[in-house]
């Protein structure tokens, strides 16, 4: 009896939770959802099975089945990004990171990062990943905008301090970074650029972002699930050859990781798919998105950020909400009614400030991937304004508003000739084939 009433407590939680998101605007930046027709590939048995090592030189046996999986999408990949190596083993974002900066940072290595108020993620500073292998951590300095690394600085840095490592790529991330005006710099004095580009890999997929490899970056990191729109895991990506990316290669395994998670590396392979036939289109809508949704709040009067740089050039958006709370209380506020997003610090705010901050950050890739366009973002925007300006509470109209978006999309700018429906290209167009 105590089996049976827990066991459906958690289901119950599961249906909720299933309910109640599907019927939410989720504005989080770090989140996004997988096609109906990869996820239903979850589950299979390889939720049950291991696997270490590449394939064919596994430590087990059984893996043929993986294998063939893996192979293909590393080859897909490297098609998709223009790449030489790619490895998909590492499990989230933070694991790759932890996989690269293992290798290549020592006691003592000074390293120049982004700041935590300056968009950096917690595992580039002392309390996170980086922090394991040095404590010589320096931040990037910032042009008084706060969103961008001043370049002319940081090479004064670099020629000053000779770092080991630049960690470039942000949490909060508007803007592209100044891969290719620090590239020579960071050469001459033999440090390595690592790109973490785990918020705008998507993005770079669908070349509409900026191209780190081609701009002087050594690695890319990143996760697989914000605006790529895949399964929860990490990749690493670069151009080395094979002698140096050995060293990648064994920050992956036995580094990081042992068994990599089969039952999510499927549905990769599946979103690897969409994103090389949708990709640009998706990643156009989506920035085209944050732009309009950028401008419709501004006009609502909020305080969104970098408005002399058109607010951001990515899926994010960041703005100081201190006329209405604190950035957790109106995170609050707005998750009553239905809309989701999170607090964030702002540049320059004091790194106390990281639990109670004067932001929030805004992401408008999922709402994209269920086919919202700009007009959808003037909507979203108003839900704002009835809620924080006007104190109405919206969370019905909102509810209402989701139920016309459920089903997700995968290209948005084909259309029928002689002005007919837009073609949706909803759930599973995309074949797992070669």
């Amino acid at each position: 009896m105590y089996y049976e009433k827990s066991v459906s407590w958690v289901e119950q939680i599961v249906s909720e939770q299933n309910a109640w998101r599907t019927h939410t605007i989720n504005l989080i930046a770090s989140e996004n959802v997988l096609s109906r027709r990869a996820r239903a590939l979850m589950g299979s048995d390889f939720v049950h099975r291991y696997a270490e090592g590449h394939p064919g030189e596994r430590y087990y046996q059984g893996t043929d089945k993986i294998d063939e999986i893996e192979i293909r999408v590393k080859k897909h990949l490297k098609t998709l990004f223009d790449c030489r190596q790619v490895d998909v083993r590492p499990i989230s974002g933070t694991v790759v990171n932890d996989a690269v900066f293992s290798q290549y940072i020592d006691p003592g290595d000074i390293v120049l990062v982004n700041s935590t108020a300056g968009g950096g993620h917690i595992s580039h500073h002392k309390v996170g990943s980086v922090g394991k292998y040095t404590r010589n951590i320096i931040d990037f300095p910032l042009t008084p905008d706060g969103y961008h690394v001043d370049v002319d600085k940081t090479i004064g840095l670099i020629r000053t301090v000779h770092p080991k490592v630049l960690v470039l790529g942000k949490s909060l991330f508007l803007f592209p970074e100044p891969v290719a005006a620090l590239a020579e710099e960071a050469k001459k004095a033999n440090a390595l650029i690592i790109y973490d580009a785990a918020h705008v890999l998507g993005l770079i997929a669908g070349k509409r972002f900026q191209d780190p490899l081609g701009e002087g970056a050594d690695v890319i990191t990143a996760s697989t699930h914000k605006t790529f729109p895949g399964s929860q895991r990490g990749i690493a990506i670069s151009n080395m050859k094979d002698p140096e990316w050995r060293t990648i290669d064994k920050g992956a395994f036995p580094g990081s990781s042992s068994n990599h998670h089969l039952d999510t590396l499927v549905p990769l392979a599946v979103t690897t798919y969409e994103m090389l036939e949708f990709g640009e289109a998706y990643a156009d809508q989506t920035i085209r998105n944050a732009k309009a949704l950028g401008h419709a709040l501004s006009e609502s009067g909020f305080d969104v950020q970098a408005k002399d740089f058109d607010f951001t050039e990515s899926h994010q958006l960041a703005v100081d909400v201190t006329r209405f709370g604190r950035g957790d209380e109106v995170a609050r506020m707005l998750k009553d009614n239905n809309i989701i997003l999170n607090m964030n610090l702002l540049p320059f705010e004091p790194l106390e400030n990281v639990t109670n901050p004067a932001g929030v950050r805004i992401g408008a890739q999922e709402m994209t991937r269920m086919g919202m366009k700009e007009a959808e973002m003037k909507e979203i925007a108003s839900f704002f304004k009835q809620c924080l300006i006007d104190g109405k509470f919206v969370g019905d109209e909102v509810v209402a508003f989701r139920n016309d978006y459920q089903s997700v999309h995968y290209s948005y700018d084909a259309q029928q000739k002689g002005g007919e429906r837009e073609k949706g290209l909803q759930e599973g167009p995309v074949s797992v084939t070669a």
